[in-house]
């Protein structure tokens, strides 16, 4: 009896042993092992102006032009130059003369002229702000006093700044005031777009107005949110587009944009011009801004 007690003692002391030395084990492991934890979740950051608010609604002025000085500012504006028909079968040459554009009293005016250069029977000028300001979410406004007449072509309108590395239709056009000069009471509103396969969609309206636009100064607004734009004339919504206009075609119309102002002369929008139409025609801007709301 005396020896198998020692025989249980040893046993028991072998088994307390055992379990001490696993209980050290585990102890070291969880005192080596790090608890895990998951990685905190980033919030997305809305992108400035993103939502869409009332047209008054945008105050905040971030960039503008109010063309006060005596010269284009060049830190703002450059030109397109040539006369190649630019897609359109357009008859002027674009140049940087004094002649086509130029800024005095408070004003820019872009020029179209009967006059000959190179091939081209008429002059006139393009202006935009590419490689120099962009735009994105926000209100743009335009004052101008555009001109009318059998083949003339106001146009303020906006390309997509990308358009070096996505060639037009992809980058995307918003045509924000179009005019045909015979056709002075309506403003064409107009958006470009490509399909799946690059083929240019198109989705505008022709907007009948009581007013010869040529007559006076208007506001010709865009107002640019996420997935949606507006059009606005002297602050009076005209059309909206957003991303079911598409009909499943790219929307290019989130990215950065370049603005852009013209006068062309003849090519497909309305015909070549004729014996009533008199020259020079001028596209006068009071100011160009861009707005954005706190």
């Amino acid at each position: 009896m005396k020896n198998q007690s020692i025989g249980v003692f040893r046993n028991y002391r072998l088994g307390a042993g055992l379990l001490l030395a696993l209980g050290v084990v585990a102890c070291t492991e969880k005192a080596t092992t790090p608890p895990t934890t998951a990685p905190p979740t980033t919030p997305v950051a809305p992108v400035v102006n993103e939502e869409a608010k009332n047209y008054a609604d945008y105050t905040n002025l971030v960039w503008s032009d109010e063309f006060n000085g005596s010269s284009l500012d060049q830190t703002k504006w450059g030109y397109d130059l040539g006369g190649n028909g630019w897609g359109n079968n357009e008859l002027q040459n674009y140049t940087n003369s004094n002649d086509n554009s130029f800024v005095n009293g408070g004003n820019l005016t872009i020029q179209a002229r009967r006059q000959q250069s190179g091939s081209n029977a008429y002059t006139s000028a393009r202006l935009l702000t590419k490689g120099k300001q962009t735009f994105v979410y926000g209100r743009i406004d335009t004052r101008a006093k555009i001109p009318k007449g059998k083949g003339v072509w106001p146009a303020i309108w906006m390309l997509g700044a990308d358009i070096d590395q996505n060639n037009w239709p992809k980058c995307g056009e918003i045509d924000i005031m179009e005019l045909r000069g015979s056709r002075p009471k309506e403003l064409l509103p107009t958006m470009h777009f490509a399909d799946g396969a690059g083929a240019r969609r198109l989705k505008g309206t022709t907007n009948t107005v009581a007013v010869d636009l040529s007559e006076d100064y208007h506001i010709y607004s865009v107002v640019r949110s996420k997935d949606q734009i507006r059009m606005f004339l002297d602050g009076q919504l005209y059309y909206t587009f957003g991303t079911a206009d598409t009909a499943g075609a790219s929307y290019p119309f989130n990215n950065p944009f370049f603005m852009i102002l013209n006068v062309a002369v003849g090519g497909d929008f309305d015909g070549n011009p004729d014996a009533s139409t008199v020259f020079p025609q001028q596209m006068q801007v009071d100011y160009v801004r861009y707005y954005q709301y706190k």
